[in-house]
């Protein structure tokens, strides 16, 4: 979990207080329409694209500066001619000054002075050179305020690319982040965009929306978008975003969690809340991109729980939290009491586990303190300090997906028709627009199971998703098999071990038989009793439906 990694916040939703920490000064991001047109037309015009820049400096440069370090798409960009792409290229993203002649041709539309004015450069202050003579104005440095980066994505309407904007990393930097560093695209980006379901709805909420970045993708799927934050800066960024990109539909609002939208309900919410623990300590830097500013997990548990009110009966959501495991209390316990008596469908996958040691370093290391040095020690201890104070084992992260009940069906404090909390740490399957398909698939095999009690599942013809297969293995010279496995090639890529009679099961799925059927034929060629095949084989069919590794016909 790395700041490019699978968990990196994206917005913040609610008030974090500590000690501020020093910091260089933030630009203030203006998004007057003219000037952003232009910018985006030379930025069209240079071909900064994701393709183009990989192109630039080659997959080997562009890998080493996923991993921090810049010097050798520098080496590749050294061995090529000036042009406006490497212009944009060296100021955006490695984050360094170019000449005002190189920044004058990359923005020969909008011109250097009113992308200054935009608050994405800002002049060198430098009047002479370093033996103090004058400096040509043509010799004068741009400096890149932002970083401002082509990003490429593939959903369910098919591919994408914006330009996304967002505040200087540490490499850039050259320091730790400050508290109201506003993040661009990192690994819980694509997670939670490609965990957003699919279809088409009226009004979707993005709570905590940070750069933006979550609520120009639900607009791709929704008719309009209320992204809110409580940090300004956050929402002059995704302001600037929306207008770069040419989007519209988008309406930002300023606030804590829910308070901007009081009594207003919507189809969607999505949310990267900023879910990290932080102890509540002087001089521990509380980030507002990912720092909540409540004790431990006590942000998540109220998003999760102020969900209900604000969704639309049949309204879903889809979000990213952590969970903490105490002394004597699971986490996925604990999670599962915060939807208790809401009459809420909730489906809580968690994907991985740290302990407290190993959550402290990520999120320190996030910021920007590097290890070894005395401050990243220091908080170090006050991170398990904190941990110890309260008891805290570990922590859980995941998605979550919540559903209210459609209104005929609307039953607070009802046995809801989903309710699952596992994990599931294994690799995920083949998704190539994200889990969105797949939890909308979910929901609707939870509605049909609700639907068919164990006799209609007997007259229900199944048949065997498409992406699954049969593993089998075999003691060398054995004609029987060892072991079965189906095995999920999409989805969560789930592994299910299975007997004789539940592969053979799977096998006859092919919509034309009955499941009562099908489970009959195989009782009378085993020789196995009937009823008892049915009541080992009906339960097993649905968690096979429910997985979406059979389909109801």
């Amino acid at each position: 979990m790395t700041r490019d990694g699978s968990v990196a916040r994206s917005g913040s939703t609610s008030r974090s207080g500590s000690t501020a920490r020093a910091a260089h000064a933030l630009p203030t991001i203006r998004t007057e329409p003219d000037a952003v047109a232009a910018i985006a037309a030379d930025l069209q015009a240079a071909g900064f694209t994701v393709e183009r820049l990989d192109s630039l400096w080659g997959a080997e440069a562009a890998a080493s500066l996923h991993r921090g370090s810049r010097v050798a798409a520098l080496l590749a960009l050294a061995a090529r001619e000036s042009s406006p792409l490497a212009t944009l290229a060296t100021l955006f993203v490695l984050g360094l000054p170019v000449s005002r002649a190189h920044a004058d041709a990359a923005f020969p539309t909008a011109g250097v002075d009113r992308v200054v004015e935009a608050g994405l450069l800002r002049h060198d202050t430098a009047t002479t050179d370093d033996s103090g003579l004058p400096l040509d104005p043509a010799d004068a440095l741009v400096h890149p305020t932002v970083d401002l980066r082509p990003y490429a994505f593939v959903d369910d309407l098919g591919a994408g690319s914006w330009w996304i904007v967002s505040d200087l990393g540490e490499l850039a930097l050259g320091t730790a982040l400050g508290e109201e560093h506003v993040l661009g695209i990192g690994g819980a980006t694509t997670t939670l965009s490609g965990l957003q379901v699919p279809v088409r709805v009226r009004r979707v909420l993005d709570l905590g929306t940070g750069c933006g970045i979550q609520a120009m993708h639900a607009r791709r799927f929704a008719d309009e978008v209320v992204a809110t934050d409580i940090s300004r800066r956050a929402l002059d960024i995704a302001r600037c975003n929306v207008a770069l990109n040419g989007l519209d539909g988008i309406e930002f609002r300023l606030g804590s969690l829910f308070e901007p939208v009081a009594g207003e309900r919507f189809d969607r919410i999505v949310s990267n809340p900023p879910f990290v623990i932080t102890p509540r300590r002087e001089g521990v830097p509380s980030y507002e991109y990912r720092d909540g500013g409540m004790v431990g997990d006590a942000l998540v548990e109220t998003v999760l729980r102020g969900l209900g009110e604000h969704l639309e009966p049949g309204g879903t959501a889809q979000l990213l939290g952590n969970w903490e495991y105490r002394w004597g209390s699971d986490g996925l316990d604990r999670v599962r009491s915060w939807f208790a008596d809401s009459g809420l469908d909730a489906w809580v996958v968690e994907r991985e586990r740290e302990d407290p040691p190993a959550y402290a370093e990520t999120w320190i290391r996030d910021g920007g303190t590097k290890p070894g040095s005395a401050e990243f020690d220091d908080l170090v201890d006050a991170w398990l300090d904190d941990f110890r104070d309260r008891r805290v084992t570990g922590v859980g992260f995941g998605y979550v997906v919540v559903r209210r009940p459609p209104a005929a069906d609307d039953r607070p404090g009802g046995t809801p028709r989903l309710r699952r909390f596992e994990r599931v740490p294994e690799v995920l399957g083949s998704n190539p627009a994200g889990l969105g398909a797949t939890v909308a698939r979910v929901l609707d095999a939870a509605d049909w199971l609700a639907a068919h009690d164990d006799e209609a599942l007997g007259a229900a013809h199944l048949r065997v998703a498409g992406d699954v297969t049969e593993e089998r293995f075999y003691w060398p010279g054995n004609d029987d098999p060892t072991v079965m496995t189906l095995v999920q090639g999409g989805g969560f890529g789930r592994r299910v071990d299975a007997d004789t009679a539940l592969a053979a099961f799977a096998g006859a799925c092919d919509g034309e038989l009955s499941v009562r059927a099908i489970i009959g034929a195989i009782a009378q060629i085993t020789g196995v009793d009937e009823d008892a095949l049915v009541a080992d084989l009906l339960p097993r069919a649905r968690d096979l439906v429910l997985d979406g590794l059979l389909l109801p016909a």
